[in-house]
Formats: C-alpha cells, sequence, structure tokens
C-alpha cells in the first residue's frame, strides 16, 4: 500500500500542476513518483498496512507485477512529451489519469476480497474511458471513448451480477472463503452461475474474444499512447486479476470454468490472427495483435505448476516490452503522417533505422521468433500447457495463431525496411529521449531472450 500511496500521491501533484498552469510540468513529477514508487516496491511492506492485509496483501506476486507494471509506465511516460504536444492544454490531467488508472492496476495485484477486485477495476477502467476521448475534435476518438464506456458498463453489470450471486451463496466476499465454499460445494448451482458471469466480465476487460468487440474501434481510436497503455499496463493488471481469482477464489470449481476459458482461448486465437492479417492499418492490425496475445497468456491456466505465476509475469513484461517498441514508432509516424497506414511507414529505416529496427525487433518478439523475450515467454506458456488434458490441441492453435500473426508483422516490416526512396524527410529527427528508450526496448528483448533468467534478478526474486 506504500507503492499504491505514492502513485496515488503523484497523480493528485500532477493534476494540480495544471491548476497553476505549468501543465508541461506534469510528465516531470509523474516521473519522479514513478521512480520513487518502484524504489519503494523493492522494499518490504510497512508494517503499519498489515491491518489492511483481509482487503489487500502485498505479497511477493503482487510485488512483482506492480514492478513490471511501473516500469512500463515508466517508459511510456518517457514517451509522452513527443506523443502528447498537441495536448498541451490538458496534459497534467492526461498523465494525472494514466496515474489514477495505475493505482486501480495496483489494487488489483493485491486484492484479497471481491470487493477490492471491483473497486480495482473501476478505478482501472474509468480513466481509460476519459483518456480514450482525449482528442476531443477527432470523430474517432469521441467513437472510442463512448464505445468503451458503454461496453464497460456493460461488463461491470455481469461482474457486479456474479459477485451478488458469490455472495448470496458463500456468504463472505473473501477469497479464501470463497474457495474453501467452492471445494466443499462443487455443485451449487448460483455459485456456478456467479463464477461464470464474473469470468464473462474480466474476459471483456482483458479482451478476449468474444468479449473482445470493443478493442480494435476503441485501440484505434484513442491516442495512440494511451492505447499503448491500454494493450501494456491494464493487459497486465487485468490478466493478473483473472489468474489471482479464477486460481485462488474459484479453484475449487477449476473444472466447471476451464473448458469454457478454453473455448474462448481457441475463438480469440483464430479470429484476432485471422482479422490481424485482413487490415490494411497498422494500428488496428496491432490492436488484433493485442487480443491475439490475450489468447496466448490464456494458457497459463492449462497444466498449472509453482512457475505458473512466474510464466505469466515474464511474458507480460516480455509483450509490453514490445508494446512500447512498437507503439513508439507508431507515434512518430502518425505524427508526421497524421495517419497510422501500412504505407505511411514506406522508407522508415532509411531515415530513422534506430526507430525501425526498434519495431521489427519488438513485432519479432511478438511473432515468438528465437532469441527474443516473447519467443522465451511463449514458450515457457506453451511447454506448460502441454501437460494438461486438452493443452496439446490449444497449444496447437496458439502454434497456427502465431504462423499467421508473422505474416501481418512482416508487412509492416517490408514497408519499414525495403523501399528504395523514404517517404520521410530527414530534417524531422526523434528525440534523444525516444533513442534511449529504442535502445532500451533491443537491449531488454534480445537479453531476455538469450538469457531470461536474468529477469528472476532484476525483479528481486
Amino acid at each position: 500500500m506504500s507503492v499504491l500511496i505514492i502513485v496515488f500521491l503523484t497523480a493528485v501533484v500532477a493534476l494540480f500542476s495544471g491548476v497553476f498552469e505549468q501543465g508541461k510540468f506534469a510528465r516531470y513529477i509523474g516521473i519522479l513518483g514513478l521512480i520513487i514508487a518502484l524504489w519503494v516496491s523493492f522494499m518490504p511492506e510497512c508494517a503499519f498496512f498489515a491491518q489492511y492485509r483481509h482487503m489487500y496483501d502485498y505479497t511477493a506476486n503482487t510485488a512483482l507485477f506492480t514492478k513490471i507494471s511501473i516500469v512500463t509506465t515508466l517508459l511510456l511516460f518517457f514517451l509522452g512529451g513527443f506523443a502528447f504536444s498537441n495536448h498541451r492544454s490538458h496534459q497534467s490531467e492526461l498523465y494525472a489519469l494514466m496515474l489514477f488508472a495505475l493505482c486501480g492496476g495496483i489494487i488489483l495485484f493485491g486484492y484479497q476480497n471481491l470487493v477490492t477486485l471491483f473497486l480495482g477495476v473501476e478505478i482501472l477502467s474509468i480513466p481509460l474511458y476519459v483518456m480514450a476521448g482525449a482528442n476531443k475534435t477527432d470523430l474517432r476518438s469521441n467513437e472510442a471513448s463512448i464505445k468503451y464506456f458503454l461496453m464497460g458498463a456493460f461488463a461491470t453489470g455481469f461482474l457486479l451480477f456474479g459477485i451478488a450471486f458469490i455472495y448470496g451463496s458463500v456468504g463472505s466476499f473473501d477469497l479464501y472463503k470463497i474457495q474453501d465454499f467452492g471445494v466443499s460445494n462443487p455443485k451449487d448451482i448460483m455459485f456456478i452461475l456467479g463464477v461464470l458471469l464474473i469470468l464473462c466480465a474480466l474476459a471483456f476487460k482483458v479482451a478476449l474474444a468474444p468479449f473482445h468487440m470493443w478493442s480494435p474501434d476503441v485501440y484505434y481510436g484513442a491516442p495512440s499512447l494511451i492505447t499503448a497503455f491500454m494493450a501494456s499496463v491494464v493487459k497486465i493488471s487485468g490478466f493478473f486479476a483473472l489468474f489471482r481469482l479464477m486460481t485462488i477464489g474459484f479453484g475449487g470449481v477449476t473444472e466447471d470454468w476451464i473448458n469454457v476459458f478454453g473455448v474462448f482461448l481457441i475463438i480469440t486465437l483464430l479470429l484476432a490472427n485471422v482479422m490481424g492479417l485482413a487490415q490494411t492499418n497498422a494500428k488496428r492490425m496491432l490492436a488484433y495483435s493485442s487480443v491475439s496475445h490475450a489468447g496466448y497468456i490464456g494458457l497459463v491456466f492449462f497444466g498449472m505448476t509453482s512457475l505458473s505465476t512466474y510464466n505469466l509475469a515474464f511474458y507480460l513484461f516480455a509483450y509490453a516490452l514490445s508494446t512500447v517498441g512498437v507503439f513508439m514508432c507508431l507515434i512518430y509516424v502518425e505524427k508526421l503522417k497524421r495517419e497510422t497506414s501500412f504505407g505511411a511507414f514506406k522508407g522508415l529505416a532509411k531515415t530513422e533505422p534506430l526507430l525501425a529496427t526498434v519495431a521489427a525487433i519488438s513485432m519479432l518478439s511478438m511473432a515468438g521468433v528465437p532469441l527474443t523475450a516473447g519467443f522465451m515467454g511463449k514458450f515457457a506458456l506453451f511447454s506448460q500447457a502441454m501437460n494438461s488434458t486438452h493443452g496439446v490441441f490449444l497449444v496447437l492453435v496458439a502454434v497456427l495463431g502465431s504462423a499467421v500473426s508473422i505474416a501481418y508483422y512482416l508487412r509492416l516490416i517490408i514497408s519499414m525496411f525495403f523501399f528504395k526512396e523514404s517517404s520521410f524527410k530527414s530534417s524531422e529527427k526523434v528525440t534523444l529521449t525516444y533513442n534511449i528508450v529504442g535502445v532500451f526496448v533491443i537491449a531488454a528483448v534480445i537479453i531476455l531472450g538469450v538469457a531470461p533468467d536474468l529477469f528472476a534478478g532484476v525483479f528481486g526474486l
């Protein structure tokens, strides 16, 4: 909770910096606050907060996912100066809303109670509804905001309805009491119905098909940096919340929901990759790519071992790094060309070789090409899933999906590298900050692909 309080106070200070017309400093306030929060996250939790452990417990897993989300948010803040240069009038609000959403994510990493889960989901979601519509003069951004809000409200209804059923059955919101009830009453109809309703609500939050309908339009319409935040930090938060709930709270009735979840994964992996192949716009392609990765990550529920949480953390961090790498390139191109079609990237490697290389390596990592962090993440999850009853079939579908994804990633790589003439002016150079973040992403993706054990060392495991 020390980290949560630091991030919250940072968000408040960043927000009020705009009141005094110092919104340009909001980014620096955010970066400073996130660095302090990251430093505190490596320390033991303050003893004072032990009294709240029945609502929020800062375990080793909570610390790990908190560190990952803070590092990812920090990288996105470094990109914000260029990305938000046309939002000068309300920069402080955007940075503050990102930090408030991160607070919701941190709550989801340590909740012990369904009420805390609901609070975390809403604190994460409500700032995103606003940020998706940050380009007020752009109809696509307005559409993204209203569509996300309406679909999000619908999913919240499912979540609350499910929580009501669970409470009606168990008489408690506590995860461990819910687990005990599931073990002793595995055939309780109201309880099973509550489990399935909550599963559907959280499947919406992580964009698993067929609950992904909002995702492509919202990702496409929202400002690109906000899309990157949704595709990385929100995905990390949503998946660990889902993992924590299904393995602790609903672990006693796994056989009742695991087959339903498997069907979600198959639909997600096939539909998202085929739709990604049909796209002519890089941003929409990355939206479907994000949906497909929800399918790969979902394999963590099959053949679970003591290393499952670690495998989930590694994959999510590798994916978040790749997302930052691709989106920093997309932000630059969108800023100059005011579009994100594949044609807009033609010849980028001629004028900005580092930026094009970051995007290419990030997409190869997403596709699971060896010697990248994405390959090691997929290998760990696929190997684990192979040990379950239906895991072999799911892994075959996932491998097929990965093969298809290489095709649409290569279209963007070809556009950047294999055109003789560049459509970019040599005078339009990226900032030093972008180059530093680019080098960091390339190094991290390759080092974690070659020596994945360093992940444990860096995050203090």
